[in-house]
C-alpha cells in the first residue's frame, strides 16, 4: 500500500478510534456523578491521556515503509 493510501486509511482509523473513545469515555463519565471527587478526576486524567496508547500502534502503521520497499 502506498504511503499516500496508507494516510487516508490512518485519519479514518484514527477517526474512528477517537469517536469510540469520546462516547465510552461521555457515557462513563456520566454515570460517575456519585463518585467521590478523587475518583472522578482519577478518571478525566486517564481518559484524558491514555487515548493515544491505541492511536500510537496506527501512527506506526502509517508511516512505516510501503510494502514493496521491505
Amino acid at each position: 500500500m502506498s504511503a499516500s493510501s496508507r494516510k487516508i486509511v490512518a485519519i479514518f482509523i484514527l477517526f474512528a478510534i477517537m469517536l469510540g473513545w469520546i462516547v465510552s469515555a461521555a457515557t462513563i463519565g456520566s454515570q460517575m456523578t456519585e463518585a467521590p471527587g478523587w475518583l472522578q478526576l482519577l478518571f478525566y486524567v486517564l481518559a484524558g491521556v491514555v487515548w493515544v496508547l491505541p492511536m500510537r500502534f496506527v501512527f506506526r502503521w502509517m508511516n512505516s515503509a510501503p510494502d514493496s520497499e521491505r
